[in-house]
């Protein structure tokens, strides 16, 4: 059984100190979360508890509703207090959900990549239609939508097909780094946002046919 918390200790205690667009720091009693471009600021909008951190992950600064927790948008000027191990756990998976848990299986050799190909093979109904997305299509797509300046944090472990990698990204958005300070946030098979991205992509091409 893979014990989550004290993976998240090992890595704290080796250095530790980002997730995703989240600082992670140790305070007197547990320890203090901010934006990590917040780190020096004395001027933050205090909380406590792992609870807090879902409202401050849901929306951007301009109070839009965040779809993609791992989108570069988690807004700014907060400071969360968390008590334990525990709680910054409950927390850090509010902020970006399972990828802790997502990080120890890629540790382990556990984490297994699917390719676009077989995620969208298995749509059905309105989303069936992605079957049809081309190779230039997904290449394209993923390009934009994925990208780390504006689209998403993860770093992409699937290619297209087994014998089509994705080629639209940068070399580093395409493997997982070490996690030595920085915690890499991994993406091991396309989200549902990307599918219903390619479901409007595939409408559009057979609309302007």
């Amino acid at each position: 059984m893979r014990d989550l918390t004290a993976q998240l200790a090992s890595w704290l205690s080796n250095g530790g100190r980002e997730v995703g667009e989240v600082a992670i720091g140790r305070a007197e009693v547990g320890f203090e979360l901010c934006h990590r471009e917040d780190v020096a600021r004395a001027d933050l909008r205090l909380s406590c508890g792992a609870n807090a951190a879902r409202e401050i992950a849901n929306y951007d600064h301009a109070g839009n509703f965040r779809p993609l927790k791992t989108a570069p948008n988690l807004r700014r000027g907060w400071k969360l207090c968390v008590g334990d191990l525990g709680e910054l756990r409950r927390a850090l998976d509010y902020f970006y959900p399972a990828m802790l848990g997502v990080w120890c299986s890629h540790t382990r050799g556990e984490l297994a990549p699917v390719p676009l190909r077989t995620t969208l093979g298995r749509q059905t109904g309105m989303y069936r239609v992605t079957q049809k997305l081309t190779d230039d299509q997904a290449q394209e797509l993923i390009g934009g939508f994925c990208r780390t300046d504006g689209g998403c944090l993860k770093h992409i472990l699937w290619p297209i097909a087994p014998e089509l990698p994705i080629r639209t990204l940068p070399a580093e958005k395409l493997r997982a780094p070490a996690a030595f300070s920085a915690l890499p946030l991994l993406c091991h098979e396309a989200c549902n946002l990307l599918v219903a991205q390619a479901r409007t992509v595939v409408k559009k091409s057979e609309q302007a046919a």
